[in-house]
């Protein structure tokens, strides 16, 4: 199980970001002078969400306090938290994410409908994985915009150590913090729905330590379970690539989400990939 004291923290980190983010006039509040930080004040927030000033100082500061759902909202309100950032704020208050992984689920294997369905989106290139961001299927688009998986070694396919260790992520995307703070956001909003889990604490650390960019994005804080995002590429061999990428959760008790890159239809996104993809006879 994931260490209380780990939890708390994570919520106090979650919360002062959170705060930060707010303008005090956007909420009715004078600015000041005399503010050292960014942000609404402490008391400020617990001032809009109706609770005590030491109330809410000691939620922020990850002490372990009573919390019930109805001042939990309240103070989501104050914080204009959206809807996968109020079940996020949720899970590290109340403790209410699941487990952790048993054996069978450690290593997800997609179905062979899942697997037929991928491979039809032959220009689309698309990525299944699991709540730990392994990635567990792939097809032949997303081998040629990407890189080879199959040349990866399945324990070390993760998507999140992915973008941040290999080089060949960082030269494609135009906007790489963009790029990887999209996928962090899904990742976050996994961390808070298994905040049981103890793998995510020592990957977050592992994560943290080996890459400083993973960890000013991570202190972002930024939640979603389905960032909108137009993403340009620039391949080494097609140039100049344009993707809305559509990410959802396949329904199933395995929790695989399904990323799916659809090329710009504005764009010569689709003609360029057939190009690349051509000169391979992969899609033959």
């Amino acid at each position: 199980m994931i260490n209380r004291e780990t939890r708390l923290q994570a919520l106090s980190t979650f919360l002062k970001a959170k705060r930060a983010q707010i303008l005090p006039e956007s909420a009715g509040l004078p600015a000041g002078t005399r503010r050292r930080t960014p942000g609404l004040r402490r008391e400020e927030v617990a001032q809009l969400a109706g609770v005590s000033s030491t109330w809410y100082t000691w939620l922020e500061q990850g002490r372990d306090i009573q919390v019930s759902t109805s001042v939990l909202d309240c103070v989501a309100s104050a914080l204009r938290l959206n809807e996968d950032e109020r079940k996020y704020l949720y899970a590290l208050a109340t403790e209410a994410g699941h487990g952790s992984l048993s054996p069978k689920e450690e290593l997800s294997e997609i179905s062979p409908s899942l697997k037929h369905i991928i491979q039809e989106l032959r220009f689309c290139p698309t990525i299944i994985s699991d709540r730990r961001c392994q990635i567990v299927g792939w097809n032949q688009a997303a081998s040629h915009v990407f890189m080879d998986f199959d040349q990866i070694p399945a324990e070390q396919r993760n998507l999140i150590q992915l973008l941040f260790s290999r080089q060949e992520f960082r030269r494609l995307a135009g906007n790489w913090e963009h790029f990887a703070g999209g996928f962090l956001s899904i990742f976050r909003a996994y961390y808070g729905q298994y905040v049981q889990d103890d793998w995510y604490e020592r990957f977050i650390a592992e994560m943290s330590e080996s890459h400083a960019g993973f960890r000013y994005l991570w202190e972002q804080s930024q939640v979603s379970t389905a960032p909108d995002l137009l993403l340009e590429f620039r391949h080494a061999k097609a140039g100049k690539m344009l993707f809305h990428l559509t990410s959802f959760q396949v329904q199933g008790s395995a929790d695989l989400r399904c990323s799916v890159y659809t090329p710009a239809p504005e764009s010569l996104t689709e003609a360029k990939l057939r190009r690349l993809m051509d000169r391979s006879g992969s899609h033959e």
